[in-house]
């Protein structure tokens, strides 16, 4: 039996925020996105690279304020992108050396989520 990585709940509120943040900003794709129905909420998947992660808008799927940790082969290569575009909420600095061995940018999205994207230090 092997285990994979797993795949964290993230909760939105705000489909097109969730869109402007995620896709927009930092470079996600849409791999699939659900709705029971018109006009219920949206359930989808998206990913970068390696890193997949579920968006909801259903209430009992997560809690918002949730803090991720993402690694990042590049940090520096990373912080270069999100500079390329914009994000009016926010305007992340270089990334900050950690004490424990670890180079990192956190971003919090619009719903209180906190997303750690993190390089061993040079």
């Amino acid at each position: 039996m092997n285990l994979s990585a797993p795949v964290p709940v993230l909760r939105i509120f705000d489909e097109a925020k969730a869109r402007t943040f995620y896709l927009d900003w930092l470079g996600f794709t849409v791999d699939w996105e659900h709705r029971f129905e018109e006009g219920l909420p949206l359930y989808l998947q998206v990913s970068r690279d390696g890193c997949r992660l579920h968006l909801s808008e259903h209430h009992g799927d997560a809690t918002p304020g949730a803090r991720l940790r993402i690694d990042c082969d590049d940090i520096d290569s990373f912080a270069a992108d999100l500079k390329k575009r914009p994000y009016i909420f926010a305007r992340p600095g270089a990334p900050e050396k950690m004490p424990w061995g670890t180079r990192e940018i956190t971003l919090t999205d619009p719903f209180g989520n906190r997303l750690t994207f993190s390089s061993p230090s040079a």
